[in-house]
């Protein structure tokens, strides 16, 4: 069984990083899995209700969190969101346990806002009180009233923090609350009193910034993902209402008004309008959609009001698998991701051995115990690792969410790190280079009749026909403006053809030995070829130059067709080698040699047999979301069906990891150079404070750019 949950009110990365470790090793907990930047915990567990013994273990670790079920939460969200309809009545009402819990999220909302405005309050009203005892500590006189005053200030500005940093003593953890309770009270008693409060407030300050700033991260890229409307108008009768999207069933009929998002994936039954595709597709260009187009939820009806036959129930529907893949895709952490929670665990303890060994040993020797004591505790203070433990995985996070706007849906962290550094593609030929359209590429006249007319009575048999090349053979009359006359006596010919008669003469169109030509007749006698060939998406070519200037090694077409069409539809493309005839196994062979020879291999497949394939490949990328069996086996799906998505996808990847470690080297460099100046007695006890809220808060906007970031 699969538990989900939210834990609410859990700010520090380090505790996190904590209570993930201590479920995962309960024994009958299959797999735990925590992402800090949306705080959903994954359990797979086959026991029944667990959720008080995971609020049981999280309250070991970590006060003042709580463990709300997932549904619960998604309830609230649902009724938070809905929109208001002209036609709206009392269908509407959604039933009483939603509204409770709609109530107490309220109640929670205005209780965490009331909290940071009291706390910013207290803030204003300690630095206040430092600032008078800094004057007077300045002026050298009134020691007693410094003390006073700073010792005032720092109550009023980390009363929680001195009470939670120990507690945390008492649990044997130490993390940052840790660290400036022990700072404080022993500026305190080195007597460095404006000094310690100092320190206070600056950490509350930082703090405060820093808690915004995540938050607001965190919306941002839940808003990028989350574009499910969660009301649907159902039209019965003449009339709509307004009911949840969930309610609806296949076969439904919905109004969609203007300027209102699609909730369910259907076909228009009813009026035109165009669409703006680019929540899903990324594509800006609104798009012309009427009876017949099928709409995919998500998208944004611009014009007018149309009607829609649901396709897909809503947890089926385009817009809700990708904030599923989204929001579960920050739970496949990526390698840094992982290493950085290793590397907290290891690197608090030698940073406090390090600090007990600059207080103890320098001082036997000299015997200024006072100033190597404020040294080592300007070292402990700096060396708080917060700034990482917190800006990498929102980094990874906000990375997937720019490129979820792009179009392109990254399954988790270590699919962002394959795809950044892979160095080979490989594309399948049927529906991904091309696009399973056909279109004429060349008319051969072979008598004396002119190329108008060979088409013209092409189109002209052709007219009844549901085959592919009588579509694409009616396309080039229209497009190139040819007349086409009515025929008599339609009949298709076994061989897969078709005749028809003009007056007294009889017309045939064979489709020839391969899909790739027609024969056109006239009284038996041919007068005419038409070559067609594959629809390439017209994005190709720019896209493998775009790779190519990303420093891609390689770009592949693999193929089960015969080499003779691979040629012609890779004809001046600038695919550096072709595979044709390959059964889905060789394909999968054709991958590892890629990967063999340049190190990694991205397989770019539309679905079909492409599974295996899909799975061997250093990185899957399904095209759309169309094949379910791809979307399962895929580390990355092109949402957009584009595969100009394809180099902005690796773009932001290399611009995520890049980021990533620009954080990582900015953190240990500032801290690096706080120590020396702390050991060369430079460095006051309130530069360590700013080294670590104030990197963290900088490296926590760093991140946050890859949210606008442009590709």
């Amino acid at each position: 069984m699969k538990h989900e949950f939210i834990l609410e009110g859990l700010h520090c990365a380090n505790c996190a990083a904590k209570i993930e470790a201590k479920l995962n090793q309960e024994p009958d907990f299959d797999e735990v899995l925590f992402s800090f930047a949306t705080l959903e915990l994954e359990i797979h567990s086959d026991s029944g209700d667990i959720r008080e013994r995971v609020q049981r273990i999280v309250d070991s670790i970590e006060d003042g969190v709580t463990v709300v079920p997932k549904e619960a939460r998604q309830h609230h969200h649902h009724h938070g969101n809905d929109h208001h309809h002209d036609h709206c009545d009392d269908s509407c009402c959604t039933h009483d346990h939603h509204d409770h819990e709609h109530e107490h999220h309220g109640h929670e909302h205005e209780h965490s806002h009331g909290n940071s405005k009291r706390k910013l309050m207290m803030l204003i009203l300690s630095a206040v009180l430092l600032a008078a005892a800094l004057i007077l500590h300045i002026l050298g006189k009134y020691d007693l009233i410094v003390a006073v005053l700073s010792i005032i200030s720092t109550i009023l500005a980390g009363y929680d923090v001195i009470l939670e940093g120990i507690s945390s003593l008492f649990k044997r953890r130490i993390d940052e609350t840790t660290l400036m309770t022990v700072a404080v009270i022993a500026a305190f008693a080195l007597g460095d009193f404006a000094e310690g409060a100092a320190v206070m407030v600056l950490f509350g300050i930082g703090e405060l910034l820093e808690e915004k700033a995540v938050e607001k991260s965190r919306r941002d890229i839940r808003k990028l993902a989350d574009i499910r409307p969660d009301t649907a108008y159902l039209y019965e009768n003449g009339k709509s209402r307004a009911v949840r999207a969930e309610e609806v069933s296949v076969g439904a009929t919905l109004e969609i008004p203007p300027h209102t998002r699609v909730p369910l994936d259907g076909v228009i039954t009813e009026g035109s309008t165009t669409i703006d595709a680019s929540s899903l597709t990324g594509e800006s260009e609104p798009v012309e959609a009427t009876v017949g187009t099928a709409l995919c939820s998500g998208m944004m009806n611009n014009e007018n009001t149309v009607y829609l036959k649901t396709t897909k129930v809503y947890a089926d529907s385009a817009a809700t698998r990708i904030v599923r893949l989204v929001e579960e895709s920050a739970k496949n952490k990526g390698e840094h991701e992982k290493l950085i929670s290793r590397f907290a665990a290891v690197y608090t303890p030698i940073m406090i051995g390090l600090a007990l060994a600059i207080a103890v040993i320098p001082s036997l020797f000299t015997g200024d115990w006072g100033g190597w004591i404020h040294k080592a505790l300007v070292c402990l203070v700096a060396s708080c690792p917060c700034s990482i433990v917190i800006s990498v995985p929102l980094s990874y996070y906000a990375g997937i969410g720019a490129a979820s706007k792009a179009g392109v849906l990254i399954k988790g962290g270590r699919y962002l790190e394959a795809i950044a550094k892979v160095k080979s593609f490989a594309f399948d030929k049927t529906g991904t280079v091309t696009d399973n359209q056909i279109s004429v590429k060349e008319i051969k006249p072979l008598a004396d009749v002119p190329t108008k007319e060979v088409a013209a009575l092409a189109a002209a048999a052709e007219a009844h026909s549901a085959h592919p090349i009588a579509h694409a053979i009616r396309a080039y009359c229209e497009e190139h403006h040819i007349s086409v006359e009515e025929l008599k006596d339609h009949r298709e010919i076994s061989g897969h053809g078709v005749e028809a008669r003009r007056g007294e003469d009889t017309v045939e169109v064979c489709k020839s030995d391969s899909k790739h030509g027609v024969s056109v007749k006239l009284n038996g006698k041919e007068i005419g070829l038409i070559l067609v060939s594959e629809h390439i998406r017209e994005e190709v070519p720019d896209m493998l130059k775009n790779l190519k200037k990303l420093g891609i090694e390689k770009n592949v077409m693999l193929s089960g067709d015969k080499e003779t069409a691979c040629r012609r539809v890779a004809e001046g493309l600038g695919f550096d080698e072709i595979h044709s005839e390959l059964l889905p196994e060789d394909k999968v062979s054709a991958v590892e040699k890629l990967i063999a020879d340049t190190g990694s291999c991205c397989f770019v497949g539309d679905g079909i047999n492409d599974a295996p394939v899909l799975s061997r490949a250093t990185c899957g990328v399904a095209m759309g979301l169309g094949s379910d069996a791809a979307i399962e086996a895929a580390d990355l799906v092109l949402s957009s069906e584009n595969l100009s998505s394809l180099p902005r996808a690796v773009k932001l990847a290399r611009k995520t990891l890049s980021t990533v470690k620009a954080n990582i080297t900015f953190s240990l460099l500032v801290k690096a150079v706080i120590i020396l100046l702390a050991i060369l007695n430079i460095a006051p006890l309130w530069l360590a404070v700013f080294s670590d809220t104030g990197v963290c808060l900088l490296c926590v906007l760093n991140a946050v750019r890859l949210i606008k970031a442009k590709t």
